[in-house]
């Protein structure tokens, strides 16, 4: 009889106290006892790093590349403006990660694996922008 019974929180739910969870918190800097997010700004938290993460596409894939050239403009800006939006959609997606566990989301380790594998391919892209700014 050694348990120590998880926290409570709001609406009579009781947080996951799995290692997994508590090591996943620690990662991101989430006290146990911490104000609870609610799952609405979770969602829109995860709206808004979508956004970003598609608005880099669009631009990178889309507008600089076929766009702008074809009207004769900005060609060559890609790099310039692609590490931003991607530091940018890193931040927000980590940031949705964080109220999606604070908000104890059901989806939170799907969005976790999700967001994980987003930042990857961002971090890839930065890296790729780098070295074609340093050639």
């Amino acid at each position: 009889m050694n348990e120590t019974p998880p926290s409570p929180v709001a609406h009579g739910e009781v947080r996951s106290s799995s290692p997994a969870d508590r090591m996943m918190r620690r990662v991101l800097r989430l006290p146990v006892d911490g104000p609870k997010a609610s799952a609405a700004d979770a969602r829109r938290a995860f709206q808004t790093s979508i956004m970003v993460a598609t608005v880099r596409c669009l631009l990178m894939y889309i507008v600089f590349p076929f766009v702008l050239p074809a009207l004769g403009l900005a060609a060559g800006v890609g790099p310039i403006i692609g590490i931003p939006i991607s530091v940018a959609a890193i931040i927000a997606i980590v940031m949705s990660v964080r109220r999606f566990w604070r908000a104890d989301h059901s989806k939170r380790w799907h969005y976790t694996i999700l967001g994980t594998a987003v930042i990857t391919f961002l971090c890839v892209l930065v890296v790729r922008d780098l070295i074609s700014l340093g050639s």
